[in-house]
């Protein structure tokens, strides 16, 4: 029998298929769905399940330990907005952006120290691929963004998480419960397949478990330095910081027990717990904190990691393909719903300085945050609202004016 859902907000029929699959499993305790919600892998975006003594690969999902990062700056923003477009230029040039990219700039970092990477036999070959590309962002909605808040003071905002190393160890993992090979190329697989799940002391579970939660540490990494590295762009310090993610599981204390917490998508929020959590490239973000409430307990602490899409990116951004013109390789698009003109009129309203970027991440395709925060007023408030500056993201139907 399946277990009570407590959902927030709206949801759709197929997205509510989904977290009650998930909840169907007998070792789950608890679940809830918060406002931000929309259909994912196995799992839906949004999702949040309390097991007893098991955990999941997919539900934790590709992206292990996505997260958030924001840091308040000792910069005015009425002195950094007349140099906003030197700014987003510095960040675009400097920040390695793209599905696969590599920066080589950290390859002597403490993490990869760990004995993790020798206990774990099959994480030995991805950790060169990991040395290369710790700091870099990706592409889709992952974003280095420069705000104002309420008081004017400049913040820098950043969203990733593990980049490659999490997506192989997914992979690899799901692919060792199938029966085939840890690197092994895995078949196309439905997005309502049911979520794989572990026993938590099981040998694969123990490995999955370390090498989350490794993937968890590198993503941390990540952040921090390119979050430095923006602050050094700015000759800034940090006032503040805020440090948080998603795409996880937690040991935590529910209902009376120590049960195991996945949060895919959703933030962790326990009474005083701040967060940071980002809308669209065009509207606010906000730093925010649990309180204690029923609401909260519902939730099992958590809260939205964002503003949730309302919109696929091929609906948003039509069939794409890749052609040369000029000497050039530019994006041509079909179909979409949304234009590069639509987005760029979004942006100018607001007045934000964008780099990259591209239609199936335009604030047309998210629900406005403010209307996703009141779903969960009972359980959370806002401590500081961001207005977006600037935003460099990868861009796919932009063209990169710094491409060869």
């Amino acid at each position: 029998m399946t277990v009570p859902i407590h959902v927030f907000g709206e949801t759709d029929s197929d997205t509510m298929r989904q977290i009650q699959q998930s909840a169907a499993d007998s070792r789950v305790v608890a679940a809830a769905l918060m406002a931000d919600n929309h259909k994912g892998y196995s799992m839906p975006i949004g999702g949040v399940l309390a097991y007893r003594n098991a955990i999941s690969p997919s539900g934790v999902g590709y992206d292990i330990s996505c997260g958030n990062k924001a840091v308040r700056t000792n910069i005015r923003a009425s002195d950094l907005k007349p140099q906003i477009k030197r700014v987003m230029d510095d960040i675009w040039r400097t920040v390695v952006f793209g599905i696969g990219q590599t920066s080589g700039k950290a390859t002597d970092h403490e993490l990869f120290d760990d004995p993790v990477w020798r206990d774990i036999r099959h994480l030995a070959p991805l950790k060169s691929m990991a040395r290369e590309q710790l700091g870099t962002v990706g592409s889709g909605n992952h974003y280095v963004d420069i705000f104002a808040d309420e008081a004017g003071w400049v913040w820098i905002g950043v969203h990733f998480g593990s980049r490659g190393l999490g997506h192989r160890i997914a992979t690899g993992f799901l692919n060792l419960a199938a029966g085939r090979a840890f690197d092994e190329r895995p078949p196309r697989e439905s997005m309502d397949a049911p979520a794989t799940v572990f026993a938590l002391q099981s040998t694969i579970g123990q490995a999955y478990w370390h090498a989350m939660q490794l993937a968890g540490r590198y993503a941390y990494a990540g952040r921090d330095i390119v979050v430095q590295h923006v602050l050094r762009l700015l000759r800034a310090r940090a006032t503040d910081e805020v440090h948080n993610h998603h795409n996880y599981a937690w040991q935590e204390q529910h209902h009376g027990e120590q049960l195991i917490v996945i949060r895919k998508g959703a933030t962790p929020a326990w009474p005083g717990q701040r967060g940071f959590v980002g809308g669209s490239m065009g509207d606010i973000s906000v730093i925010l904190e649990g309180i204690e409430s029923d609401e909260s307990r519902q939730a099992l602490y958590s809260t939205i990691h964002g503003a949730g899409r309302v919109m696929s990116r091929t609906r948003a951004a039509g069939r794409r393909r890749w052609v040369r013109q000029k000497g050039k390789r530019v994006l041509q698009t079909s179909g979409g719903e949304v234009t590069p003109q639509m987005m760029r009129d979004w942006l100018q309203r607001e007045g934000v300085e964008l780099r990259g970027g591209s239609t199936d991440e335009s604030p047309h395709v998210y629900r406005r945050l403010p209307d996703v925060l009141k779903h969960h007023a009972g359980s959370i408030r806002v401590l500081h609202t961001l207005r977006p500056l600037g935003v460099a993201m990868a861009g796919e139907d932009v063209v990169d004016p710094y491409r060869d």
